[in-house]
C-alpha cells in the first residue's frame, strides 16, 4: 500500500528535522565538554595544593627561621672568601694592567679583604637564600605560579652572572683605560686599593642587578601586567631610561662606561620583550 505523496513528504521533512536537530544538539554537549575541560584545567592551575591555614606569628617564625640559614650560609661564605682572598683580589686587579696600587692607611688592605669576602660570600651562598625564599613563599603560590618559581630563580642567576662577565671583561677594562690615558702625561698612576676595590665591586654588582631587566619583564608579561606590545611602545621611554641607569649605576663618569651599559641595557630591554612575545604575551 503506498503512501500520499503530500504524506511523504511532510514524514522526509520531519526526518530531516529530526537530523539537524539531533545533530545541533551534538554539537553542543562537545562545545560545552571542551569549555569544561578548559575551565577546570584554568582551576586547577589556580588552586593552592598545599592550602594550609597559618597564623601570623607563624609566618614570623618560618621568616625568622629562613632569615636564620641565610645568615648562617652568608657567614660561612664570607670565612671561605676570607681564608682565600689574596686570589680573589689578584683577579680583580688585572683589569687595572700595570697600574699600581698603594695602602694609604694602616689597615687599608685589610678592610679591603673584610669588604672583598663579603661580596663574594654574599655572591656564593645567594643561591641557598634563593632556595630559602622559595620555601617561605611557596605555600601561597598557585600551581601555575609554582611553574615559574624554578625557570625564575634560573634565568635570574644565569643573568646576574652574566652582568658580572660583562662588567667585568667589557666596563671595568674600557672604564679604567679611559682614566689611564687621560691623565697619562700630567700624573703617575699611583691608586688607593680601598677606592679601586670601591669602584670595582660597585660597577660589577650594579651591572648585575641591570641584567634582571628581562626577567621583571617576563613577569610582567606572563602575570598579564603589561603586554610585549605595550612594552615595545614605550620604546623612547625606555632609551631615556637606559642613559640615565648608566649615568646612575656606573660610578665613573666618563661616558664610554655609561654608553656600554646604557647599550647592554637596551639590548636586554629588547630581548625581553621578544621573549615575552615568544610566550604569547
Amino acid at each position: 500500500m503506498t503512501l500520499p505523496l503530500d504524506l511523504e513528504t511532510s514524514e522526509q521533512d520531519s526526518d530531516n528535522n529530526l537530523e539537524q536537530v539531533s545533530g545541533e544538539n551534538s554539537i553542543v554537549p562537545i562545545a560545552d565538554d571542551f569549555m569544561g575541560s578548559r575551565n577546570l584545567e584554568n582551576e586547577f592551575l589556580d588552586e593552592l595544593p598545599d592550602e594550609v591555614e597559618m597564623s601570623l606569628f607563624d609566618h614570623l617564625e618560618e621568616l625568622r627561621q629562613r632569615l636564620f640559614y641565610s645568615l648562617i650560609a652568608v657567614a660561612i661564605g664570607v670565612v671561605g672568601c676570607f681564608l682565600t682572598v689574596k686570589p680573589i683580589v689578584q683577579l680583580l686587579e688585572v683589569p687595572a694592567g700595570p697600574v699600581k696600587f698603594l695602602q694609604l692607611a694602616p689597615g687599608e688592605y685589610f678592610f679591603v679583604s673584610i669588604e672583598v669576602a663579603g661580596y663574594c660570600g654574599l655572591l656564593i651562598a645567594s643561591p641557598f637564600i634563593f632556595y630559602q625564599i622559595a620555601l617561605f613563599v611557596l605555600p601561597g603560590l598557585t600551581r601555575k605560579e609554582r611553574g615559574l618559581l624554578g625557570p625564575v630563580f634560573l634565568g635570574s642567576s644565569f643573568l646576574f652572572m652574566g652582568g658580572l662577565v660583562f662588567a667585568y671583561i667589557a666596563l671595568i677594562p674600557a672604564a679604567l683605560n679611559f682614566f689611564v690615558t687621560y691623565g697619562a702625561d700630567v700624573v703617575e698612576q699611583l691608586w688607593s686599593i680601598d677606592k679601586y676595590f670601591k669602584f670595582v665591586l660597585l660597577l660589577m654588582f650594579s651591572t648585575g642587578l641591570a641584567f634582571q631587566i628581562p626577567i621583571v619583564q617576563v613577569l610582567l608579561g606572563v602575570l598579564g601586567i603589561v603586554s610585549s606590545k605595550q612594552m615595545l611602545s614605550g620604546w623612547r621611554y625606555v632609551v631615556l631610561g637606559a642613559a640615565v641607569l648608566g649615568a646612575v649605576l656606573t660610578p665613573s663618569t666618563d661616558p664610554l662606561t655609561q654608553s656600554l651599559l646604557g647599550g647592554a641595557v637596551l639590548a636586554l630591554y629588547f630581548g625581553g620583550v621578544g621573549l615575552v612575545k615568544l610566550l604569547g604575551r
